[in-house]
């Protein structure tokens, strides 16, 4: 069957499009605007050349480049004037493209070169499968579960900058754990309340004492022993000079108001994905452990289960499979976990699977058992084969669509 081919590269002002003919021949090359005018230009540029072809059938195919893509892939799918026409659009892997660009030689690198690749790439069928646009309501739950991913990997990355700070100001105070939570509301009190470690070092143990009843509302059985382990561990904290000691206690403000504003962040992203996951059914939330959120960053990387064949296809998507080192008779007894997958659907099977290590017997067990057989990495691997094992329980709820019992894992 004759096809059409379009090849799109996607930029934030314009895109790039070259139109290719079934053998292979040049239609035409232009650049549109990224935007709706643009985009029905682009429409009735490809439905012009339907016409004078006579195709039936066209593949569109664009690189994957984030968020600057979506709306068009949305209006490609939606717009009535390809309707009457077989339609399959593809979101093809920018290194899938730029390995197939390399079997030609010596082409530019610029948009409208990157163009045809990218439709050459749709004729010779070097393409992934055609880009799954399902349920809105899935994409709708990708948003949020997205957005929560990048707020916990920010506030992450907040945390370890405050303790560097922190281990500045107060050095002893990081190495002496006097906190049983480094970032509890009665710990934060203290490295905000005192300007330097002196006026905390050589304060009234009683006002100290005080000061720790009243900003941990009571919850220390021992107060009084809380008190003489801060001052122990401010006398033995270096001393800085002055303007730099007034330096780092900015950072570290500012650093704790950046904190408490991720922790907003994340707590209003948690109720709006337990309000949008209401709107999809799902059996998830039935397995100990595996709140709204774990099931909804699960369910929005998936969307609809019945596109996977099988858990292995489902782990694959996920990137929670091995490379192969073997040759002849030797087999490597250490293999890395491939570098492509999906890393938000990694991100959540990974969470889950750590909560289920604390809630499922089944899990604990699984877990230590991966533990104990190395003695490097033993965190990292048992955990990611315990998020393999949880892809096969996934992928049985989803696909049968009923509730965990136990004795299923």
């Amino acid at each position: 069957m004759d096809k059409l081919y379009v090849g799109i590269d996607v930029g934030s002002r314009s895109n790039a499009v070259y139109i290719m003919k079934p053998d292979g021949d040049k239609h035409s090359c232009f650049s549109v605007d990224n935007s709706l005018n643009g985009s029905k230009s682009l429409v009735k540029k490809i439905v012009s050349a339907m016409n004078s072809l006579s195709l039936t059938t066209i593949l569109i195919g664009l690189e994957a480049t984030g968020v600057y893509g979506n709306p068009l892939v949305y209006f490609l799918r939606e717009d009535g004037h390809l309707s009457p026409y077989n339609k399959k659009i593809h979101v093809l892997n920018p290194k899938q493209v730029e390995k197939f660009k390399q079997s030609y030689s010596d082409l530019p690198k610029n948009d409208p070169v990157d163009a045809f690749v990218v439709a050459d790439a749709l004729r010779f069928g070097r393409i992934n499968k055609e880009v799954y646009l399902g349920d809105y309501r899935y994409d709708a739950l990708k948003n949020l579960t997205r957005a929560r991913f990048f707020a916990v990997q920010n506030r992450t990355k907040e945390k370890q900058r405050f303790l560097n700070y922190l281990f500045v100001k107060h050095s002893s105070f990081t190495q002496e754990k006097v906190f049983s939570d480094t970032f509890g509301a009665t710990a934060l009190a203290v490295y905000q309340s005192f300007d330097s470690v002196d006026e905390l070092a050589y304060m009234d143990l009683s006002e100290l004492t005080s000061f720790i009843q009243k900003t941990g509302k009571n919850r220390f059985p021992n107060p009084e022993e809380v008190a003489r382990s801060i001052q122990a561990a401010a006398r033995g904290s270096y001393r800085l000079p002055k303007t730099v000691n007034d330096s780092v206690n900015q950072v570290l403000a500012i650093s704790i108001n950046s904190l408490r504003a991720l922790d907003n962040q994340i707590k209003s992203l948690d109720k709006a994905i337990a309000e949008q996951l209401e709107l999809i059914p799902s059996t998830l939330t039935s397995v100990s452990g595996i709140g709204p959120v774990f099931s909804a960053g699960i369910i929005a990387e998936i969307g609809d289960i019945n596109r996977f064949p099988s858990h292995a296809a489902l782990a694959k998507y996920a990137g929670l499979v091995w490379k192969e080192r073997k040759s002849g008779t030797f087999e490597a007894q250490i293999t890395r976990l491939i570098k492509s997958g999906n890393r938000f659907l990694k991100y959540y099977l990974c969470e889950a699977a750590f909560s289920l290590v604390r809630c499922e017997p089944e899990f604990k067990r699984f877990y230590g058992l991966k533990y104990r057989e190395v003695n490097k990495f033993q965190h990292k691997r048992a955990l990611a084969l315990t998020a393999r094992k949880f892809v096969r329980l996934v992928f049985r709820l989803l696909k049968d669509n009923r509730l965990y019992t136990p004795f299923e894992n």
